[in-house]
Parts: C-alpha cells; sequence; structure tokens
C-alpha cells in the first residue's frame, strides 16, 4: 500500500550491506562548465552504478533537482547545507565525497537536465465509461475523513475487511456492505492473509505497519486474530518491533512442517526482507533475507522447480527493482536480480502473471509512487508487462503511462479468456486528469489494451485496492479504498472528491459494458 510507505522516493543513498552511494549531490561550481559536465557525469556513474541504476538527468527537471532532491541528499553525505540549496565546504566534515566532486556532478546535473519534461504519449485514448462495472457503497456513519489504509475481500468467511490510520481500527464489513464489527488496535493495518487453522477456525494474518511516517522506528508487527465468533478473543503476535512492515506471508521455507512467516519491513533508511521460522514450542525465529530497505511486496512459490519454496520481492528505495530469492535448502538464499529501476520510479506494485499464455510468469510492474521531493508527474509513471524470456529473463512488451500509478492486478474481468488489468494511481494529474485514478484496461486481443476511465473520481481518491470474487458468480469483483486527505502535490487544487466514505466496490456486472448503475 503506497501511503504506508511515505518515503524519500528519488532518494539517491541507499544505506545497505555495501556502504553509501549517491549520485545527486550539490549545485555550485566556478569551474568551466564543458570541463565539469564532463568530470560530472563520469563521476555521477562512478557513485552511483555500483549500488543501482544511474539516473539520468533527464529522469527530472533541473528545479526539482536543485531545489528539491540535491539539499535534501546533501547532510546524508556530510556536507553542510544553508539558504536552502548553497553548500559549505567544511575541512573539518567528513564527507562521502570530495567536495570538488561533489560540485562537478552537481554541475552536470545543472547543465543537463531539461526545464520541464514532456508529458507522456498516450497511445490509446482512454473510453470514458463503466466497462464492465456498477458501482456500490458501503453503508457507514459519515463521522470523519476516510484515511483507509486496507481493503481486503474475505473469501473464506465472505466479509470484507478495511483499516484506517484516522483510528488504527480493523472494520468488518457484511456482504451488504453494512459495518458489523470494529477493533482498535495501537497502528493501522496495512495487510491480511486469510486462512483456517488446524481446528478449522478461520484467521487473519493481520501486517501493522506500526509508524506511518518515514522514520525509522520499530513498532510494526504481524499478529494472528481468530476471524470465528469462537475464536474472535484469540490473538497472537507472530512478530513485533518490525521496521515498518508492510506484508506478510505464511510458508514452510525450510519444509520441516511448520508454517513460518516472510515479512517485509519497508523501514526508512533501515529496512529488509525476513523470513521467521517457527520453532516445534510455536514462537518464532527471526532470519534476515535481505537488510536493502523498501522491501514493499513479496510472491513466494517454487520458481526453479526443485521442491522448496523461494521467495521474489519488489524493493522500492533507492535500488529500486525485483529480486529473486532461490531457497539454498540450507536455511539460507541465493539473491538473483530479475529487473533494476532507476531510484527515481517510485516502485509501487508487482504481480507474477502469465500474459501470453506460454506457461511462464511474467511480470505486471507499476511505478508511481510520488512523494516528499519530487512531486513533478513524470512521463515513466505508468503499468508496464515484462513478459518471461525463459531462464528468469525478461523483456518489456508493455508500457501505458498513468501519472502516479499505485497498483495493478490482472484478471479476466470481462470473461473473454484473456487478462485485463485493473490499476489505481493515488497521484494522478488532479488538475487535469483526476479520471486516471483508476483505470480499467481491456484486452482485446495478444498484448493490447483498451483503457478505460470509470466516472469515480468524485467518489473518493485510491490508495489500496483488492480484486476477488466477492458475490461467488464467477466474476472478480474490485475493492478501492479511499484516503482523502493530504498529499497533495499540486497547490492550486482543491479536494472535490468524497471525504468520508472508507471504500466502494465496483461489482462486475458481465458483458463487454455494463450500465451506469449506482448504489
Amino acid at each position: 500500500m503506497l501511503f504506508s510507505k511515505q518515503r524519500a522516493i528519488i532518494t539517491v543513498i541507499i544505506l545497505s550491506v555495501i556502504g553509501i552511494c549517491s549520485i545527486a549531490l550539490s549545485c555550485n561550481n566556478d569551474k568551466p562548465a564543458a570541463v565539469a559536465t564532463s568530470d560530472g557525469k563520469a563521476l555521477a556513474e562512478k557513485y552511483c552504478k555500483s549500488c543501482h541504476e544511474y539516473p539520468s538527468p533527464s529522469m527530472l527537471n533541473q528545479e526539482t533537482w536543485l531545489k528539491h532532491v540535491l539539499p535534501a541528499m546533501a547532510p546524508r553525505l556530510g556536507v553542510k547545507v544553508y539558504a536552502d540549496d548553497q553548500y559549505v565546504n567544511d575541512p573539518f566534515s567528513k564527507s562521502a565525497i570530495p567536495y570538488e566532486d561533489w560540485l562537478k556532478i552537481v554541475n552536470y546535473y545543472k547543465a543537463s537536465a531539461p526545464k520541464a519534461l514532456k508529458p507522456a504519449h498516450v497511445p490509446v485514448a482512454p473510453v470514458k465509461d463503466w466497462g464492465v462495472f456498477t458501482l456500490l457503497k458501503p453503508i457507514h456513519d459519515k463521522v470523519a475523513e476516510a484515511t483507509t489504509t486496507m481493503v481486503a475481500f474475505d473469501t473464506i468467511g465472505h466479509h470484507i475487511y478495511t483499516s484506517d490510520r484516522l483510528n488504527s481500527s480493523v472494520f468488518k464489513w457484511s456482504d451488504g456492505l453494512k459495518l458489523q464489527t470494529t477493533h482498535k488496535y495501537s497502528s493501522p493495518a496495512v495487510d491480511v492473509q486469510f486462512s483456517k487453522d488446524a481446528g478449522e477456525k478461520e484467521q487473519g494474518a493481520f501486517t501493522f505497519i506500526g509508524s506511518m511516517d518515514a522514520i525509522d522506528i520499530l513498532n510494526g508487527y504481524v499478529m494472528d486474530i481468530g476471524l470465528d465468533e469462537s475464536a474472535k478473543k484469540q490473538k497472537k503476535i507472530i512478530a513485533d518491533k518490525l521496521p515498518r512492515p508492510v506484508q506478510s506471508l505464511t510458508i514452510d521455507v525450510d519444509k520441516d512442517g511448520l508454517a513460518d512467516r516472510i515479512i517485509c519491513g519497508f523501514g526508512h533508511n533501515a529496512g529488509g526482507l525476513y523470513w521467521y521460522k517457527q520453532l516445534p514450542d510455536r514462537k518464532f525465529e527471526k532470519h534476515v533475507i535481505c537488510t536493502i530497505p523498501g522491501a514493499e511486496h513479496a510472491i513466494t512459490g517454487d520458481f526453479n522447480h526443485d521442491g522448496w519454496p523461494d521467495v521474489i520481492c519488489l524493493f522500492a528505495q533507492a535500488d529500486e527493482g525485483i529480486w529473486m530469492f532461490l531457497n539454498d535448502h540450507k536455511g539460507g538464499f541465493t539473491a538473483t536480480n530479475l529487473l533494476r529501476f532507476p531510484p527515481v520510479y517510485g516502485s509501487s506494485s508487482f504481480q507474477l502473471v502469465d500474459f501470453n499464455g506460454d506457461g511462464k510468469p511474467d511480470i505486471l510492474y507499476t511505478c508511481g509512487d510520488n512523494s516528499d521531493y519530487s512531486k513533478i508527474l513524470k512521463p515513466y509513471h505508468g503499468v508496464y508487462i515484462y513478459l518471461n524470456q525463459g531462464d528468469f529473463k525478461y523483456k518489456q512488451a508493455y508500457f501505458y503511462p498513468v501519472n502516479g500509478a499505485t497498483k495493478a492486478i490482472a484478471a479476466d474481468f470481462n470473461g473473454d479468456g484473456q487478462l485485463d488489468i485493473a490499476l489505481i494511481a493515488f497521484f494522478p494529474d488532479l488538475k487535469n486528469n483526476p479520471a486516471e485514478g483508476f483505470t480499467y484496461f481491456e484486452q482485446d486481443k495478444s498484448m493490447h489494451f483498451i483503457p478505460y476511465n470509470l466516472p469515480i473520481e468524485k467518489a473518493g481518491r485510491w490508495i489500496c485496492m483488492d480484486v476477488a470474487d466477492y458475490n461467488s458468480d464467477g466474476k472478480p469483483d474490485i475493492l478501492l479504498g479511499n484516503y482523502a486527505q493530504g498529499f497533495m502535490n499540486e497547490d492550486d487544487v482543491k479536494p472535490d472528491w468524497n471525504m468520508d466514505t472508507p471504500f466502494i466496490l465496483l461489482k462486475n456486472a458481465g458483458g463487454r459494458h455494463s450500465s451506469n448503475k449506482m448504489k
């Protein structure tokens, strides 16, 4: 969930097991521009490529580099900042880079960055239509602004669960979208996985982020909560003192017959991907898979077909990318990078799904997290499809630009046997194109999609999403969570969407198009 990450998305410094590296630094230089620019490019490549993808100056406009990104990065490297964007050559400072090299790099970005980014080319104009959906709204008391942090279909108990930041509560809704129960916790929940215990009682493994703010504090936790009436008071902490966890998965990593947990600790400057091994006494022992912050979303499976469970994880801090961790059968993992993205992308979600029917899982990916230092529209934000070429190699086969893309989920929504895509964008172009906050991509032929902007931009601002067959009619439905307040990148835009409805349900009516039916 994007908001739970609220990070410095264009941070070009990564604190990892190999140290600190940086690529974008400062902005004063008295040397000839041509020489400094040439040296600056070489230095930028030198400092960044050992840690992450090299971000071209063309990826942000000049003002964003000079006024926002670079001044924010300077203190991290031991360089003092004054007057917002000026720097001090302090001989007693322990800088991670020589001051003169810093200035050369800054001059390179200053000279090379464009004044403004060109808008992305839209290959197919969106259709303003309801697609195959109708709109349902929950029955609730309008008492406060919506700050939804989680929406989830419970396909076992046939309920809907949500959580919010304002109350740090978990809400249970009936199949008629009526609020049934409210339970308050010390943190909002951002993820849940439903299952049945040994006694066939339903339980939810809830991930509570702890701090919503981008700080290094260990107050997140994962808790199993009984959901059946006879077990509703059963609660068990699986892991605590976590760095802003955003997801947990249940899997028997070491094949000892005990269910372990994989936990994504997004963190801030510190975080990681963890394996919590279940011991015979039902306690859990922490093992670190990766210490890089930004672990955002993980998928488990036997990816190399050796009979042992593996993990693929999207990391969304400075070293953005998708890594595969293959089980070494000895209580550890071997890491392999599948895709790597520049540190300005704002990676936000991924899904493994076979788009071309060749039996190999492809990657559906979005980038669009757009808070903190670089609050400008970026033409590379949107939804991508990378086709599996075999041997864990992937090739981009599709891109559609969507400002601030947050999450995409593929499913056959119209029942024609081809995968379609539902996409939310928490940071759309609110001034000129707020309808791109939700887009339904209908695949009409192989790898060709018709985008639909449903007229729901006034119903809320979508930060989280879930897809499942809500009413067991064989058609996947969509839940959208409304985070109505804050995080406005455009100062002259005032909210004109619903501020109090926590979520909406897009009910799949089937067929190619549905009527504009609202309840």
